[in-house]
């Protein structure tokens, strides 16, 4: 009997991805002795095998199966981790660490502190009655890394718990996890303090300028192209919307130079200009890229977008573009 629950092993990532020479090599050593040390030492289970332990995981598992049930029960082979595994309050650690523990405790110590489980598979080979007493033994397997996948820089671990009744195996469980280092996140920008007014009739436009796209409204139902968006169409009164990409290039239709007062986020002098778009609409932004003196009406401009903190992007037009 086999059961598994891939999610994506080493084969599963972009690719291999060079840590700094000592800590790989220092880790690989680790694996080596770890893989090298074969079993550790069998961890007895703490309960033999019993019907209570078995009806409560049938009973919270919702498994019915009349075979783990009555004086004839046998264990559902699917709880084999159950039989070993340290309660709420833990058990005693063992006597002395393991090759293991000392990879992953390198990991760590190295800044591999992430971890996310990718495979478990078990291997029963028969099934568990009353009275049995556990032993469970661990061995590293195979380590894979450094990859890169988008958790961040890390290194695939693969060991077998194989549980045994006296001297028998009784079941095996092949367990892969991800030790990797996490991304950094860079800090928040500060919001930007002119935050344009979002609604269902423009959220399109900035979730277009967030993309890249210099989204201008139609209406579907007569073709009709507006700026600013609206949610009627001001030609056939139709409330159907839906939106081109604009090219991006258009060429000032007037402008003014702001001098006085001070504005939030923006530095004085700064030039705002009505741009004038092929596709037959007009729309308001800030000039960049040139001295506010520079802007003239007729001037040719292509359109920018900026990132102005980790939420809004604005549309701003530079020089340049067909006139």
């Amino acid at each position: 009997m086999t059961a598994g629950t891939p999610a994506g092993g080493p084969e599963s990532t972009a690719g291999e991805e060079a840590a700094e020479p000592d800590t790989h090599g220092h880790l690989m050593a680790l694996a080596d002795k770890a893989i090298g040390a074969g079993e550790g030492p069998r961890m007895p289970a703490p309960d033999p095998v019993n019907p209570v332990m078995i009806r409560h995981w049938a009973e919270a598992m919702g498994d019915a199966n009349p075979r783990y049930a009555g004086p004839d029960a046998v264990a559902p082979p699917a709880m084999i981790q159950v039989w070993t595994m340290a309660g709420p309050g833990g058990r005693a650690a063992r006597a002395s660490r393991t090759p293991l523990d000392d990879l992953l405790g390198a990991f760590d110590e190295t800044g591999y502190t992430g971890v996310v489980a990718t495979n478990c598979e078990h291997t029963y080979h028969r099934y568990l009655r009353p009275g049995e007493h556990l032993t469970a033994g661990t061995r590293m397997t195979d380590i894979a890394g450094p990859k890169r996948t988008a958790l961040g820089e890390g290194y695939f671990v693969t060991w077998t718990v194989t549980w045994y009744s006296q001297d028998e195996p009784v079941a095996e469980m092949l367990f892969r996890l991800l030790k990797f280092r996490p991304r950094e996140r860079p800090a928040p920008r500060e919001p930007y303090p002119l935050r344009p007014a979002v609604n269902r009739d423009t959220a399109f436009f900035w979730e277009g300028a967030r993309l890249g796209e210099l989204r201008v409204q139609t209406c579907a139902a007569c073709g009709l192209l507006r700026h600013p968006p609206g949610p009627v169409c001001p030609s056939c009164h139709s409330a159907e919307r839906a939106y081109v990409v604009a090219r991006g290039e258009g060429t000032v239709y007037s402008y003014v130079v702001h001098h006085h007062p001070p504005v939030p986020g923006l530095e004085t002098p700064f030039a705002v200009a009505v741009v004038e778009l092929p596709e037959g609409v007009r729309i308001v932004g800030n000039v960049v890229g040139c001295p506010p003196s520079e802007v003239s009406v007729g001037m040719p401009v292509r359109v920018e977008f900026r990132e102005m903190d980790d939420e809004l992007t604005l549309p701003m037009w530079v020089p340049g573009g067909e006139s």
